[in-house]
């Protein structure tokens, strides 16, 4: 069975359609909700682990990106610098990450997940996809696709930094 023909929408004039800020409407404010509550849902399943939402986001961009700069990774898991230095301060401690010097450049520290790192986000992976599960409910595949789609679209339009 073939679904619908997705179709490129209309540029939406804000002006036009919007006299006031209705929030229900306002896709700044839904995103900032829902990724409020994920990362509260994911604070509360991953405390048992002894690890934290920040610390779970740091071991995921990591398993991804092997051996980034501190700057890198900071961008990536969407934290402050001094967040950032915080947590690898504590997953370093832990044994989960090791920072080194960059071959070529001893200023710049690169950061990589370690043995130790890399089991323990395999132990947090199936928590984090049943809350991705849970938080996309009731949408098909085709729609997650096109979801993900236009949020890569809107990435794109606001990304600041070259990574």
């Amino acid at each position: 069975m073939k679904g619908p023909d997705i179709v490129a929408a209309e540029p939406v004039d804000p002006v036009e359609t919007h006299d006031a800020l209705d929030l229900e409407a306002f896709a700044p404010y839904l995103i900032n909700r829902i990724s409020a509550r994920y990362n509260a849902d994911m604070a509360e399943a991953l405390k048992a682990r002894g690890i934290t939402t920040p610390q779970m986001r740091a071991l995921a961009v990591l398993s991804v990106h092997a051996d980034i700069t501190v700057n890198e990774l900071a961008v990536y898991a969407v934290m402050e610098q001094s967040t950032m230095s915080r947590t690898l301060d504590a997953l370093e401690s832990a044994g989960l990450v090791s920072r080194k010097a960059r071959v070529g450049d001893a200023r710049v520290r690169e950061v990589a997940l370690t043995a130790a790192g890399e089991a323990a986000f395999e132990s947090v992976l199936p928590t984090m996809r049943e809350a991705e599960e849970a938080m996309l409910a009731g949408i098909g595949r085709a729609e997650r696709d096109a979801f993900l789609a236009a949020l890569h679209t809107i990435l794109r339009n606001i990304r600041r930094n070259p990574f």
